[in-house]
């Protein structure tokens, strides 16, 4: 006989305003036997906001707790019940708990299925005014300077728009090490307080969106950066190299050759001096 497993349901949750809610999570929420959620106050607090009467065992799951309870979560799931998975805003999984329990279900054999609901991804996405046809979600930027200026490095020819989280007290370092690695041309979108009261969306170049945040900007962040253009000059490493070697043998400080064939062919200074290094080894 066939073993019956419960379902794991990963639900969407409004990102601001509570009558973004579908019908479905109400009922869903009513009738789940398990509720793991990021935050058991603010679950409550939805719940009442929507009028639903939870039922539920309710356990909490969040960044510190999840490996450790993704064990007993599979558990109930093979003893046939169902668990719903619930964060603060947003989906589970998507810069939030939710994939290490997704993992442990998949491999024990328990259906997992998903609760749609508000995305601060698309929905930025949407108002950036930046091209939608290809993009990627890189999630938050690493909180060391160093770190970050690597990643981002790593990002800056990539073609498809790019989708951050940002914390707003990081935001202006954030913004201007994008302007540093993408090019302070570089068209962006901050979107911020999405759905709420005091939405805002504010478009620019980097280096413009970098000089706006620096006194300080409040609420949830969405950053939205257009994507590496096609480049028209140069592109190989060695024959940018060799450009700023022209520059300096006729005086020009290394610096000043790096910042003059970046901007010629359209290629973010780190790329140039990059192959600059490269070269010289």
């Amino acid at each position: 006989m066939a073993r019956v497993t419960g379902t794991l349901l990963l639900a969407g949750a409004p990102i601001g305003r509570v009558e973004d809610a579908s019908g479905r999570l109400r009922s869903a929420l009513a009738a789940a036997p398990v509720i793991a959620a990021e935050d058991t106050r603010r679950l409550r607090r939805l719940a009442g906001d929507l009028g639903v009467e939870i039922a539920a065992r309710v356990v909490s799951y969040n960044d510190l707790n999840e490996r450790a309870r993704a064990a007993g979560l599979v558990a109930e799931l093979l003893a046939g019940r169902d668990v719903l998975v619930i964060t603060d805003a947003g989906m589970p999984g998507v810069s939030d708990p939710g994939y290490r329990l997704v993992v442990a279900a998949v491999a024990a054999g328990v259906e997992v299925t998903v609760l749609p609901g508000p995305s601060a991804v698309t929905a930025a996405l949407a108002v950036s005014g930046l091209p939608t046809d290809r993009f990627c979600f890189e999630g938050f930027p690493p909180r060391k300077p160093g770190e970050r200026s690597r990643r981002l490095a790593a990002l800056a020819g990539e073609p498809r728009t790019l989708v951050f989280f940002e914390s707003p007290r990081r935001l202006p370092a954030t913004l201007a090490a994008m302007a540093d690695a993408f090019g302070a041309d570089r068209p962006a979108a901050v979107c911020r307080e999405l759905t709420k009261t005091y939405e805002e969306v504010r478009r620019g170049t980097l280096a413009d969106l970098a000089a706006w945040a620096e006194p300080g900007v409040l609420g949830e962040i969405t950053l939205v950066v257009g994507g590496a253009p096609e480049p028209e000059g140069l592109s190989d490493p060695a024959d940018l190299a060799a450009a700023v070697a022209v520059r300096e043998e006729a005086g020009t400080p290394r610096k000043q050759a790096i910042a003059e064939v970046a901007k010629e062919n359209g290629t973010p200074k780190r790329f140039v001096y990059d192959a600059v290094v490269k070269a010289r080894k």
